[in-house]
């Protein structure tokens, strides 16, 4: 449990630097309540992992030399991907990702009455729907399913937890 944990926070701390979803919730702590961006945004990135953690479990059914080599296959995959995009990066690094986390913000504040009058709902409201819209699909999910497929799940989810909670 331990090694799931301790490899689980580290993906996950490290993943998540730099990613849309950290950006996002950078943004929205420089307008709002830090202490509602950060329960809406860990709140959904919380959501994710479990759903994450599930669904590796589902995947332990399968043959496990099968999901030994395709974790494997992920991990080289999404290190080579991170590896690639970090050579590449110019002078502002994150500009990319930064501008995209901006725009989506733009456009959620502008509806921001969706969420009623009470602005700490509104707030916890944006940053968890903002987050958990991005977080779908990315590599640290990806990541994490491939992780609980192959180890202990509460260690793997706690340590994802853990380290978005970080972030």
């Amino acid at each position: 449990m331990l090694t799931a944990f301790t490899a689980a926070l580290t993906l996950i701390t490290l993943g998540e630097l730099g990613d849309k979803t950290f950006f996002i919730s950078m943004i929205l702590a420089t307008r709002h309540s830090k202490r509602w961006v950060f329960l809406g945004g860990w709140g959904a990135l919380t959501l994710m992992t479990l759903l994450s953690v599930a669904l590796g479990k589902v995947f332990q059914l399968l043959p496990r030399e099968f999901t030994f080599y395709a974790a494997i296959l992920l991990f080289t995959i999404f290190g080579l991907k991170m590896l690639i995009q970090g050579l590449r990066m110019g002078d502002a690094p994150c500009e990319d990702e930064c501008e995209a986390a901006a725009e989506t913000v733009e456009k959620a504040e502008a509806n921001l009455s969706r969420w009623g009058n009470n602005p700490a709902w509104a707030t916890v409201g944006e940053a968890f729907s903002l987050t958990f819209i991005a977080e779908w699909g990315d590599r640290t999910q990806i990541a994490t399913i491939t992780l609980a497929a192959t180890s202990h799940a509460l260690g793997v989810a706690l340590g994802a937890i853990v380290g978005h909670g970080i972030c």
